[in-house]
């Protein structure tokens, strides 16, 4: 069965606003950052596309092409735009392993030999099949934005220094989300969690929580399709015998198991809560974004071994 698209809803936690000595703000769709005449860069996602933007400040001009919270990049269907932007960007940051194959598809059809491109999935070492939600992984992050200021060094060398700059502004405002991500590892490490989907894979591992939802169901969710009726009856059982603490599920996509399974962790006192594919709002900056997914995310454990 294919996923369907639901509007998403606000985050219980109050938006926590990181003071950055940046320039470059998100952006999304056809809306760019920076000035006229300065590196061209468009991104695959605008979870990428804030980093980007970010770390190329005044001398980039940052395009996200899924910046759409109603839109599954899985899903998305390329436009005559977005191959334009692909032909004549400088950068092109796309996640890959599967989930923006319509962006490798723009690059192969509009070759270019000025062209960086940063792949991510190539950049940690993953492949399709692999799950590809790599910006929940905070290493992984790190290494993607060394990777970016080191194409913008490449790209105009004469701005090195201001690169260089604009890397420690943003390792300095990241420091709120890795210190939540440190907090709540301290303090409940170990306790077993469920997920509807593998989008939560990677966070909690980084946050040493006990991950107990099925693999297979979570893989199967998050590509579209039917679970086995064996994961469905696992994951069932570990939420009305109450094992795990928290339920976390994908605000932007839905099942009819999914919403079953939330209804049922509602009526079992199990705090439900909602992380996104997307940057939540739009306009957030991706530490902001995460920062207040990981606020309701320990605000529910709080709850939910209490």
């Amino acid at each position: 069965m294919h996923k369907t698209l639901v509007a998403v809803r606000s985050t219980g936690a109050s938006l926590m606003v990181v003071a950055l000595a940046l320039a470059g703000t998100a952006c999304g769709g056809s809306t760019s950052t920076g000035q006229a005449g300065s590196i061209r860069v468009v991104a695959a996602e605008n979870f990428w596309g804030s980093i980007a933007a970010q770390l190329g400040g005044s001398k980039a001009n940052v395009q996200s092409v899924v910046s759409d919270p109603n839109a599954d990049p899985h899903e998305y269907e390329s436009s005559t735009n977005d191959a334009r932007a692909f032909a004549d960007a400088d950068l092109v940051i796309v996640n890959g392993a599967g989930y923006d194959d319509w962006g490798q598809k723009l690059l192969a059809a509009n070759p270019s030999s000025n062209r960086r491109v940063v792949t991510v999935a190539q950049l940690v070492g993953k492949k399709a099949g692999d799950n590809p939600h790599f910006w929940y992984n905070p290493d992984y992050v790190t290494r993607v934005a060394d990777q970016i200021t080191s194409s913008y060094k490449t790209i105009d060398s004469a701005d090195a220094t201001y690169f260089d700059q604009q890397r420690t502004a943003f390792a300095g405002s990241l420091k709120p989300y890795l210190d939540r991500i440190a907090e709540i590892k301290a303090k409940f490490g170990g306790k077993p969690v469920g997920s509807t989907e593998s989008i939560f894979v990677y966070m909690a591992n980084a946050l040493s929580l006990d991950l107990i939802s099925p693999p297979e169901f979570m893989q199967a969710v998050s590509e579209g399709n039917d679970p086995p009726a064996s994961t469905v009856a696992t994951f069932q059982d570990q939420i009305t015998s109450r094992t795990i603490k928290v339920l976390v599920y994908n605000v932007q996509t839905a099942t009819s198991i999914t919403t079953n399974f939330k209804a049922i962790a509602t009526a079992n006192h199990i705090p439900v809560v909602g992380i996104s594919e997307t940057l939540q709002p739009k306009n957030a900056t991706f530490q902001s974004w995460q920062l207040s997914q990981l606020v309701d995310l320990e605000n529910g454990l709080s709850a939910g071994t209490s």
